[in-house]
C-alpha cells in the first residue's frame, strides 16, 4: 500500500473515494457553490492506494487557527474526511493513514491537531480526547418567557448593564461580511473556538450559515449600529424554529438575541442547536424545566504533537508545579515532564523526577482546554494520581477562564 499527498489533479478522485467509503453520492454542484469539500486543502491531504493504484482510503486536514485560554490564538491542524473503503477496513489502512498523517502535521512544525469524531471508538487509540462538548436545548413557545433576576456584581465580576443595542433581521444572502467579522471577533475570544477562513465564506463551504442554505438572520447592533451579534435561523413545516448557532461578543447581547427567536410568533418551540454545557440561558427561563437538554456530546476533539510546545503556548490562571507522565502509544512514545506555571506562563521540560499524574495523550488532549477536568479523569480511571493533592492542583492549574466550546463544523 502507498499513502502519497494529493494534488488539485485528484480532487475527484479524492471526493469519490470519500464518498464511496460512506457509501453516499456527491452532491451535484449548485450555482453560488456551498459544496463542502470545495475548501479542501489538496497539498494536506492524503490517498491510500493499492499495490496496483487503486485508491481505498483518503484524510484530510484544514489549516486553522483555533483559540486557547487566555485568548491565545496558535495554528491547528483540522483533521477531516477520512474514510476507508469497505472492501479494505480492519486491513491496517486507516492506522497507516493516521500515522503518517500525525508525522507530516509534526513535519510541518505544527503542535496541535484536531477533529470532530464520527465515530467516538476510533480516534481515542490514534492519541485524540474529547475537549468541548455541546448540547441541543429545545424551549416549547408557550414556556419561553425570561424572568432575569436583578444583576448584583462585584468588583470581580460586574453585573451586566442592561442591552442598549437593537435586533433587526435579513436574508443570510445580505449579511455574509457581517457575519464573517462577528463570528471573527467572537472566536477570538472564546477558549475552543476555531477561525473560519475567509475562503470557506467565499465559497460559502460548510453548514449554515456559512452555506448557500436559505436562513433568516437576527443581526443584533449596539447603540451606535455596530453589528455585535447575530442568531442563524429557519422554521420548519411543524413551526420550529431552530437556530443554527448564536453568535455573541457578550451575555446581554446573546440574551436579546435569545429573548427575540424564544418570542417570534406563530412559533411552536425553538431549539439552540449549539449550547455549552454550562450556558445561563437555562437559568434566565422562568420555568426552568422548559429547557429540555438533549444531544449532550462531545464537539472537538483535540491531539497534542509536540507537549512542551502546547503546555507553553496556552495561558494559565494560577501558579503551580507538575510533573506529568504521558504515554502516547500510537507513536511508540513516551516523556516525562516537568511543569511549571508562573505568572500566567508555563514553562514544560524533560524530567527524571517522579510524577504526580501518569496520563494517556488523549487525556491529555482532553483536558488541555480546560473543559475536561482532570479530577474526573482521575475517577474514571484513565489518569492515575501519585501524590495526595497533586489531583486538587492539576484541577486549578488546568481550568480555563470561561468553558472552552466550539461552533464550527469540518
Amino acid at each position: 500500500m502507498e499513502i502519497r499527498p494529493t494534488t488539485d489533479e485528484d480532487l475527484d478522485v479524492f471526493v469519490d473515494t470519500l464518498h464511496a467509503a460512506f457509501g453516499l453520492f456527491p452532491e451535484a454542484p449548485t450555482e453560488g457553490g456551498g459544496l463542502w469539500w470545495s475548501a479542501l486543502e489538496m497539498d494536506r491531504n492524503l490517498l491510500a492506494l493499492t499495490a496496483d493504484g487503486r485508491p481505498v482510503g483518503t484524510a484530510g486536514a484544514y489549516s486553522f487557527e483555533l483559540t486557547l485560554p487566555g485568548e491565545t490564538l496558535v495554528p491547528a491542524s483540522g483533521v477531516t474526511a477520512v474514510g476507508v473503503l469497505p472492501s479494505h477496513r480492519r486491513q491496517g489502512v486507516l492506522s497507516a493513514m493516521m500515522r503518517h498523517q500525525l508525522r507530516e502535521l509534526r513535519a510541518r512544525g505544527e503542535f496541535l491537531s484536531v477533529l470532530l469524531a464520527s465515530e467516538a471508538l476510533i480516534y481515542r487509540r490514534f492519541g485524540y480526547g474529547p475537549a468541548t462538548y455541546t448540547a441541543r436545548l429545545t424551549v416549547p413557545r408557550h414556556q419561553a418567557a425570561l424572568a432575569l433576576p436583578r444583576a448584583r456584581g462585584t468588583a470581580d465580576a460586574p453585573a451586566t448593564g442592561p442591552d442598549t443595542g437593537f435586533v433587526e433581521v435579513v436574508r443570510r444572502a445580505e449579511c455574509g461580511a457581517m457575519l464573517e467579522e462577528v463570528y471573527d471577533r467572537y472566536r477570538r475570544a472564546q477558549p475552543g473556538a476555531l477561525s473560519r477562513p475567509q475562503r470557506w465564506w467565499a465559497l460559502r463551504a460548510g453548514q449554515p450559515p456559512i452555506s448557500p442554505a436559505p436562513r433568516y438572520v437576527a443581526v443584533h447592533r449596539d447603540a451606535d449600529g455596530v453589528p455585535d451579534g447575530y442568531a442563524s435561523y429557519s422554521i420548519d413545516e411543524h413551526k420550529t424554529l431552530t437556530v443554527d448557532e448564536t453568535i455573541a461578543t457578550d451575555d446581554a447581547v446573546f440574551t436579546t438575541l435569545a429573548r427575540f427567536v424564544l418570542g417570534h410568533d406563530l412559533v411552536s418551540q425553538v431549539v439552540f442547536k449549539h449550547c455549552p454545557p454550562d450556558h445561563p440561558l437555562r437559568w434566565q427561563l422562568a420555568d426552568f424545566r422548559a429547557g429540555q437538554v438533549s444531544g449532550d456530546t462531545d464537539w472537538l476533539w483535540v491531539r497534542l504533537l509536540n507537549v512542551p510546545r502546547a503546555l507553553t503556548a496556552r495561558a494559565w490562571f494560577m501558579d503551580g508545579e507538575l510533573v506529568l507522565d504521558v504515554d502516547d502509544p500510537f507513536l511508540g512514545e513516551h516523556g516525562r515532564y516537568l511543569l511549571t506555571v508562573r505568572d500566567g506562563k508555563a514553562d514544560c521540560v524533560p524530567t527524571e523526577r517522579e510524577p504526580d499524574l501518569s496520563l494517556d495523550v488523549s487525556d491529555l488532549g482532553s483536558v488541555y482546554l480546560g473543559g475536561t477536568a482532570p479530577s474526573t479523569l482521575v475517577r474514571a480511571g484513565h489518569i492515575r494520581a501519585h501524590r495526595p493533592g497533586a489531583v486538587v492542583l492539576a484541577d486549578a492549574l488546568f481550568r480555563a477562564e470561561r468553558s472552552p466550546h466550539c461552533l464550527h463544523w469540518f
